[in-house]
């Protein structure tokens, strides 16, 4: 019976060191080594500092920028130091659900000057699961060039460029949808607006 016990134990602190230390430890190191910028959060920089990650979406606000898809948590700002995230979990029939989609659209059309039942991309309209989500689609992006172009004071070809230079097709071609980040782009627009003065 001691024998047994004494097994287990034995067995039990071998397995949490290697499970639970040394494995963690070399995959920290392997992963740190070979993919170091994904590692660190796929953080963007200008000018030595951090200016995002391109994992997180940011609420861009003003007509100079391309929007983001709206979020429940504030672009995960939360208070105390920790970002949140998460959806409003709000069901199909919420009437809640509904004043938003239906204020985010007012919003949309009025930024745009388009008339009150002029169709608009759904994920500007519709917050994803998150909140964080860094991407729109191609048609988001897209229907956004005209108001940034006029704010900016510059030609719509070239910010038609942008956008397209920054759609990515699905991953390895089969995976998801294709997708425009949001803060790439912006950072990009920024760089194409100081060159243009």
């Amino acid at each position: 019976m001691f024998k047994l016990t004494f097994q287990s134990i034995l067995q039990t602190l071998m397995w949490t060191v290697i499970t639970g230390i040394m494995y963690p430890l070399v995959m920290t190191v392997f992963i740190q080594l070979v993919f170091p910028y994904q590692a660190g959060g796929s953080l963007i920089m200008r000018d030595g500092k951090v200016v995002g990650s391109e994992l997180l979406a940011q609420g861009f606000q003003t007509d100079r920028y391309f929007w983001p898809r709206p979020s429940a948590c504030s672009y995960g700002t939360g208070t105390g130091g920790f970002a949140a995230s998460g959806a409003s979990n709000l069901g199909p029939t919420s009437a809640q659900l509904q004043k938003n989609v239906d204020s985010n659209l007012a919003a949309l059309r009025t930024a745009h000057k388009l008339a009150a039942d002029a169709p608009v991309p759904a994920d500007l309209v519709f917050q994803s699961a998150s909140g964080l989500d860094p991407d729109i689609s191609p048609e988001a992006a897209r229907f956004q060039i005209a108001r940034v172009a006029a704010a900016r004071n510059m030609n719509v070809d070239q910010v038609t460029a942008l956008v397209e230079k920054f759609i990515k097709p699905p991953q390895w071609g089969v995976f998801g949808m294709a997708r425009v980040n949001v803060l790439q782009l912006n950072l990009a627009l920024d760089a194409a607006d100081t060159k243009k003065g």
